[in-house]
């Protein structure tokens, strides 16, 4: 009785932890899924890593920036901040454990080469940490704030719409905030179920006045990282946790800029365009390949990285080609991001449409944990909306 007694009590200490929000701190290092599967071996734990929906392809190596190092996606997250302080001596970066490396290693080693004056912690505090990232920008430095979740950013939702984003406009200019830089990870893990999983790219595009950006690879995410940096807007960098070690290519050493706002066209084809951002770019990469194998069906594939001001001539063009046009995103499918690329499109090329334009999503339900599996978009869902498009 008194061991059942005891462990009660540590299970509501964990839960009055997380209500406080320090259960992130439990997860970040990995207590949590120790917690969950107390019996899993190290052998165990690397055949869970193996099995992922989607296989990373890297892009070829970039000749044109000069010397390139193999990095993973969070190595070039941290070569990118790197080049930033390095080169602006107004730059900080503050955050939950960002001092220390962050909890997934962002920002390992930063403070001991600038300084706790430039790398520091804050308080478990989204709203402090933007209300305190703008502040600092408005004086004229470079304010990169970190958030350790994605999932707990809406706590600084207010800070980030009605005061971020509206800053340089009620001032008719006289005052701006566009040195700030909010990075987040973001998207499906594996294993993150509801609060480490969620994707709230949509919440944010509804909101004129900050830059939403989502990368699908180290190469991508250290350019459009210093973009944003660099960029004369508030923008929110969100980073998909699950490519920080699972995706590996070579990247500049030096800094280098991938322009905002412009979608690339990674594969061209004639019959179906699939549009897709971060982590998802892989997974319709994979669909392309077995449209064409399987359907003899040439896709054209699109990463938009950047979600708002989002990248209309490009997919617009390239649905007037083909005549067909299938999205897809982790988040929830009612009032995600594909509703209003499809609907602009159906605007823009409607008389070139051959078949209704078709999204693949995640279901109207939270992010679930053991189900997630079931959950995600995967290349077998996108599949097989892209052969009902095909046969309409």
């Amino acid at each position: 009785m008194a061991f059942v007694a005891a462990a009660a009590g540590w299970l509501l200490r964990l839960r009055a932890a997380g209500a406080e929000g320090h259960w992130r701190r439990f997860h970040g290092v990995g207590l949590a899924r120790g917690f969950l599967h107390p019996s899993a071996t190290v052998e165990d734990a690397a055949q869970r890593r193996q099995v992922a929906h989607f296989t990373f392809q890297p892009d070829p190596e970039p000749r044109e920036y000069g010397q390139t190092q193999k990095m993973n996606l969070f190595q070039s997250i941290t070569s990118a901040l790197d080049n930033s302080l390095a080169k602006d001596p107004t730059a900080v970066i503050f955050g939950e454990d960002v001092a220390f490396g962050g909890v997934f290693r962002c920002t390992v080693g930063l403070r001991d080469k600038y300084g706790k004056d430039r790398v520091f912690n804050t308080p478990l505090c989204e709203q402090g940490i933007v209300g305190f990232g703008i502040g600092i920008a408005v004086t004229g430095a470079t304010a990169i704030a970190e958030i350790q979740f994605a999932d707990y950013i809406f706590p600084a939702f207010d800070q980030i719409v009605n005061e971020a984003a509206k800053y340089r406009y009620r001032s008719g200019d006289l005052f701006n905030c566009g040195s700030l830089t909010i990075r987040s990870p973001w998207g499906c893990v594996g294993h993150g179920a509801l609060y480490h999983s969620q994707s709230p790219e949509a919440f944010f595009a509804h909101c004129p006045g900050i830059k939403v950006v989502i990368p699908r690879s180290p190469f991508q995410a250290k350019g459009l990282l210093l973009s944003c940096i660099e960029d004369k807007n508030p923008c929110i960098f969100f980073e998909p946790k699950i490519l920080y070690r699972a995706a590996a290519e070579q990247v500049p050493i030096e800094p280098y800029n991938i322009p905002l706002s412009q979608a690339e066209v990674i594969q061209e084809g004639s019959d179906v365009t699939l549009v897709a951002w971060g982590t998802q770019v892989h997974v319709i990469r994979e669909v392309a390949s077995m449209a064409k194998e399987k359907l003899g069906v040439s896709c054209e594939v699109i990463d938009l990285r950047t979600i708002i001001p989002w990248d209309v001539d490009t997919v617009c063009k390239s649905v007037i080609k083909t005549g067909r046009l299938l999205i897809s995103h982790e988040a929830p499918l009612t009032g995600g991001f594909a509703s209003e690329i499809s609907s602009t499109v159906q605007e823009e090329c409607f008389l070139n449409l051959e078949a209704p334009i078709s999204r693949v999503c995640g279901y109207d339900t939270p992010f679930p944990h053991i189900f997630e599996p079931f959950y995600i978009p995967d290349k077998w869902k996108c599949y097989d909306a892209l052969r009902k498009m095909i046969n309409y």
